[in-house]
């Protein structure tokens, strides 16, 4: 017993030598002799790579013009920085989202369908109902600017105008939100759209598109409370005051929502009142 760990060691080591023999010839065949060291330098004298140097050194600007274009590209990076929230606010993005909140809360669900999800519901509705719009945009501002045919703040111009009328086709039935913060800015009564600066217009869509938005969610809950009382009057009359009716009362809501084709409706309907 004392002799096997000896005998095994010895025909480890002779297996060893065996397979580095092979090995050995096979580098040498593979590097001749007289075949250089294989190393790595560096030449300092091969030139250098064709890449850009970027400089970006502050210095004094030289005329007007120069200070012209800093302003205009720092409101430009300024407008890029805000650019999520200016989609969001004035567009239909914001009745959009917070009806299909309404409804997710109206039908008593929790996690189902995920916040994502209806926030991109709510951005794919928002650019079919926009597009028309954004076509407009796109034609009369970036196109040109582009093209080299108009400045930036004749394109800022042009774009402003589709958005500024979208808001105010919106509020053409009820203009008492422009009217409030026409007059908590202290300026006179506006005889036409043009009168309305943009500071004024956007809040006030936003505030129109806030009570749009908490009136059809009021409509949504309406037939879904009722399912509602209607379960927890059924419930109290068999005794099971202890069991929620939201539990009992939510396949009903469903089933409900579906028979009526509620997404369907629901996405119909908004559009609808976007025209």
């Amino acid at each position: 017993m004392k002799g096997r760990p000896a005998s095994f060691g010895v025909v480890c080591l002779l297996l060893f030598a065996l397979t580095a023999i092979p090995l050995e010839a096979q580098t040498a065949d593979s590097f001749p002799s007289g075949a250089a060291q294989g190393r790595t330098s560096i030449n300092g004298s091969r030139p250098a790579a064709n890449i850009p140097f970027i400089n970006l050194d502050i210095r004094q600007p030289q005329s007007n013009q120069e200070v012209a274009f800093s302003i205009q590209l720092l409101l430009l990076l300024t407008i890029l920085s805000i650019a999520p929230s200016l989609l969001i606010l004035t567009t239909s993005f914001l009745r959009i989202s917070i009806v299909l909140d309404f409804i997710k809360r109206a039908l008593s669900l929790q996690q189902v369908p995920p916040t994502q999800v209806l926030n991109g519901i709510a951005l794919f509705l928002s650019l079919f109902i926009m597009w028309p719009t954004f076509t407009q945009i796109y034609d009369s501002s970036f196109k040109p600017l582009a093209d080299g045919q108009i400045g930036i703040e004749e394109a800022y111009t042009q774009a402003e105008g589709p958005i500024r009328m979208f808001m105010y086709r919106q509020m053409s039935a009820d203009t008492s939100n422009i009217a409030l913060f026409m007059s908590m800015a202290k300026l006179d009564k506006p005889q036409t759209l043009a009168d309305v600066p943009t500071r004024v217009l956007i809040p006030a869509f936003i505030l129109h598109e806030l009570t749009v938005a908490f009136k059809i969610g009021i409509l949504l809950y309406i037939p879904f409370i009722i399912v509602d009382m209607v379960v927890a009057s059924i419930l109290m009359s068999m005794g099971m005051i202890m069991l929620p009716p939201v539990q009992i009362s939510m396949p009903f809501k469903l089933i409900l929502f579906i028979l009526v084709d509620g997404w369907g409706l629901l996405t119909q309907q908004l559009f609808n009142s976007f025209l």
